[in-house]
């Protein structure tokens, strides 16, 4: 019998054990910072989201409030509310959406460069709020470009627009930088984020919403 066909194979080595969040602040404290790529990355977007100087209706006016000095966004490194599309990543969609102004809202979004997100602030960006009913206001804005995070309310105070930011800056810091989740910058072939910008129809807007983007509900009636 050959020897060598009985010696044991080695076995593998442990895993390493996974460090805490307890324990990597404890270390933060003593001036050790173990971190990745692709947190570093994120941490630097995350902190540094620069919103759309924009504002539609009485929504913008508690957005206005969150950035003085009383409840001071620039905290969260958001004090940068820029005033063109193209140096913005962050688009506020603060108020009633009235059809003569979605195109414009479309437009804005459309020129804002990648990686870009999209909050819907208050119940009129959402849904239409109190003018739901009304043949001239849009019933959301996500019937024609995406919305990464709702904030209801009528209006909503600015620590509601406080708290969205950091819900916002938190999904930030969880995209991976490869893979299907990647933001759609890092994505090869990704869709760059155009959206249908609509018309001005003889009764309404057209189309009077972006198939890719919303579908109305269906509703499934059993007997």
């Amino acid at each position: 019998m050959n020897p060598a066909a009985q010696t044991p194979e080695p076995a593998p080595a442990p895993a390493a054990p996974a460090i805490s969040d307890a324990e990597r602040a404890e270390l933060r404290r003593q001036g050790i910072l173990l971190t990745s790529i692709e947190e570093l990355y994120n941490w630097g977007r995350s902190n540094s989201v620069w919103p759309l100087q924009f504002g539609l209706a009485c929504c913008a006016i508690e957005m206005i409030a969150a950035s003085m000095a009383r409840f001071d966004i620039a905290r969260f490194g958001s004090e940068v509310f820029r005033p063109s599309p193209r140096q913005a990543d962050l688009l506020i969609v603060s108020g009633t959406v009235t059809k003569k102004m979605a195109p414009q809202v479309v437009r804005l979004w459309n020129q804002m460069p990648e990686p870009k997100y999209c909050i819907a602030m208050g119940a009129c960006a959402i849904s239409g709020g109190p003018f739901k009913q009304g043949y001239n206001v849009l019933k959301g804005i996500d019937r024609y470009i995406p919305v990464d995070l709702y904030l209801p309310g009528c209006p909503p105070r600015p620590e509601a627009l406080l708290h969205g930011l950091m819900e916002l800056q938190a999904k930030i810091r969880a995209q991976p930088l490869t893979g299907p989740a990647a933001p759609a910058h890092l994505r090869p072939g990704a869709d760059g984020g155009e959206c249908v910008i609509p018309d001005f129809g003889p009764h309404d807007l057209e189309p009077p919403h972006d198939p890719a983007r919303w579908q109305p509900p269906r509703l499934i009636r059993t007997e």
